[in-house]
This record gives C-alpha cells, sequence and structure tokens, in this order.
C-alpha cells in the first residue's frame, strides 16, 4: 500500500502544481472541443500541442522557449506534456477512443473537483508513476528515499521553519 499525501487547510493546488493544472486543462480541453484529435502514431495532433504549449503555465517550457528550437509542435517536443497524458492515462482520467482522446466519467469528476485529487494525483506520482526510462526497482528505491524526504519535511512543518531552513536540512 502506497502512503497517502495529505493537503492540510485552503490550498491552491491549481495555483501551486503544473501537472495539475496542466492535467485539469487537458481534460476541460477534451471536454469542450469534443475530444483531443489523436496521429496515426496514436501521438497528440499539433493542434492542441500548440495549444498546450500557449495556455500551461509549464515552468521552463514557456511557448516562446518551445517554438525556439522547432517551428511546429509534436507531443515529443514538449516534454511536460508526455507526463500529463501519462498521468491522465495511468489515473483513468481519459480513455481513447477511435482516433481521440475523450474525459472518462472520472476525467469529468475531476474537472468538478481538481483538489480533491491532488492527494491520489501526488501519492501516484511520486511512488507509482514510472518514468521515463525507469525500471520498477528503480521506483522502489525512490520510495524508499521519499519516505525520508516527507518524513523530514513533516517534522519540520510541525516545529516551523523557513524555506531555507527546510532547504539546508534537505
Amino acid at each position: 500500500m502506497l502512503p497517502e499525501i495529505r493537503l492540510m487547510g485552503d490550498v491552491d493546488v491549481a495555483a501551486l502544481s503544473p501537472l495539475l493544472r496542466g492535467m485539469a486543462m487537458t481534460v476541460s480541453y477534451a471536454e469542450t472541443q469534443g475530444g483531443i484529435g489523436l496521429t496515426a502514431s496514436g501521438a497528440m495532433n499539433r493542434k492542441f500541442v500548440h495549444w498546450a504549449a500557449v495556455h500551461f503555465d509549464w515552468p521552463g517550457y514557456t511557448s516562446d522557449d518551445l517554438y525556439s528550437i522547432n517551428k511546429v509542435l509534436n507531443e515529443a517536443d514538449m516534454p511536460p506534456l508526455l507526463v500529463v497524458r501519462d498521468m491522465l492515462k495511468y489515473l483513468r482520467l481519459l480513455r481513447r477512443r477511435k482516433d481521440v482522446l475523450v474525459p472518462t466519467q472520472r476525467g469529468r469528476d475531476f474537472l468538478a473537483r481538481p483538489q480533491a485529487f491532488f492527494d491520489l494525483i501526488a501519492t501516484d506520482y511520486l511512488y507509482a508513476y514510472i518514468h521515463y526510462g525507469q525500471t520498477q526497482e528503480a521506483v522502489r528505491n525512490r520510495m524508499r528515499w521519499w519516505h525520508v524526504f516527507l518524513n523530514l519535511i513533516n517534522m519540520k512543518a510541525e516545529t516551523g521553519c523557513s524555506l531555507d531552513d527546510l532547504a539546508n536540512e534537505l
């Protein structure tokens, strides 16, 4: 069983989490646009990738930065989109119907209450999601380290500390 991560208080996770914000924007786009078109190889179409590059507020991946490298963006040219799509598929918030990704009922529930899904998303991303190029063993090793880091953060948060103190401790 995976350890649980729970937010305390009223935290605007959409403002603080690029992953959750990107997932919510992707499901919303699929809901309002009748789905996200897929190419013959199964990648998200360029129309959506362009929209995501402009609208995602992902640190280090602004549309200007992305377009300075490529004139036309494919899904593989926008690394954050790969993680967003993997997590949406892993959590079953989007499903493939013919050549289109459409939101599931769970995806529509996520749109209505993204804050409620943060605990699940954070837990699965940190502990269960297999990042590109990793093995299951690497995920287990990462999980051991996350226990240490999250426990240390929890202990420091109980006594109160500044961000600099926490960074020095880690």
